[in-house]
């Protein structure tokens, strides 16, 4: 059975749960730049390159997927957000890209792996994917909007560099998260897809939009619905939120998705919105309380947390979801479906 086929089989049974935070989960551990820094002996601070921390101090990220799978989750985020060649350029450490994304995947892996022998549940470990601190669709110059810091190519390989570490590290699914520009994506996505190629098998794929807006835009400036239209021929075995704001605020954007996507729909929000000082705060029972609303109305598939969210949240959500059916997968009437910024839909 193939990783896309073992997923649906087990979503169809129950909602499934993905994993929390992990760079509020790091910062708890109070790490100082030796620890970040390990013996690399690289030429940049490290302190924040949470993703290093696969190579220098491994059983801080070890100890966090433990802490989730032990919550109840079904599905480990490898800790690779910013682990390629553009953000980790800030660290000095790009030559690193390879070795943080394989050691973060067989890490994850093991773990999973061992949750699942123990009681028979799979477990499934998504690779993932952040948008990098460049974009495609805008220019970084207000006096030169058509300027650009880099191509799709160049991103595409940025990506698939990462990708085929990952993949070779033991990943079920490729995870392009927080998505705020659908082109940067896009890039992603013709990287899965050519990796898949590559390897002559099915790599499937999961996307995760944030908005920057209650309105429901990302930055690149599209709604819920057109960035599903823009992505949809990708096949991805999950579609979604993530980031963005509390689960409160995300409600009416989960409830449009759910009736259109004819795939999984995974959404971990943040904690709530943060205080003055930049802190989550939002209580687990809360958060649980708030996309249990969600799973009630059978509006998703998969719930999970993102900035701010912690093991006992995880654990909240996997108790107030035990037993509510998933989402039934809707069947769309076949539209020729563009986007713009908008969505188009042509009439029969």
């Amino acid at each position: 059975m193939t990783a896309r086929e073992k997923l649906m089989a087990e979503a169809a049974k129950r909602i499934l749960i993905t994993d929390g935070a992990f760079g509020t989960e790091i910062q708890n551990w109070k790490l100082d730049e030796a620890a970040y820094a390990g013996d690399l002996g690289l030429s940049h601070d490290q302190k924040g390159n949470n993703d290093i921390l696969a190579l220098t101090k491994p059983e801080v990220p070890a100890s966090i997927h433990r802490a989730y799978f032990e919550a109840g989750a079904d599905i480990a985020e490898t800790n690779t957000f910013s682990a390629n060649r553009i953000s980790q350029a800030d660290y000095g450490a790009e030559h690193l890209v390879h070795a943080i994304n394989y050691e973060s995947a067989k890490m994850a892996r093991a773990i999973a792996d061992e949750f699942e022998a123990k009681d028979g549940r799979p477990r499934f470990v998504a690779g993932a994917l952040g948008p990098t601190n460049k974009t495609l669709s805008l220019s970084p110059d207000v006096n030169d909007p058509g300027y650009r810091e880099i191509d799709f190519d160049h991103l595409k390989d940025v990506y698939r560099e990462q990708i085929d570490a990952l993949v070779e590290g033991g990943i079920d699914f490729v995870l392009i998260e927080t998505v705020f520009d659908t082109l940067n994506a896009k890039a992603g996505i013709m990287a899965a897809i050519e990796a898949g190629e590559a390897l002559g098998r099915d790599l499937p794929i999961m996307l995760s939009m944030t908005l920057t807006d209650l309105s429901g835009r990302n930055l690149s400036g599209h709604t819920v619905e057109a960035f599903w239209h823009a992505v949809r021929h990708a096949k991805p075995v999950t579609i979604g939120l993530n980031c963005s704001f509390g689960a409160e605020q995300l409600r009416p954007h989960v409830k449009t998705l759910s009736a259109l996507c004819d795939t999984l729909i995974m959404v971990y929000p943040n904690a709530g919105l943060p205080n003055e000082l930049g802190a989550y705060d939002e209580a687990p029972e809360t958060t649980a309380g708030l996309v249990g609303e969600w799973a009630e109305q059978a509006q998703v598939n998969v719930l999970g947390g993102c900035c701010g969210s912690t093991p006992a949240h995880i654990k909240a959500i996997a108790d107030a979801v035990a037993g509510l059916p998933p989402r039934a997968i809707p069947v769309p009437e076949v539209r020729t479906r563009l986007a713009g910024l908008e969505p188009f839909t042509m009439a029969a």
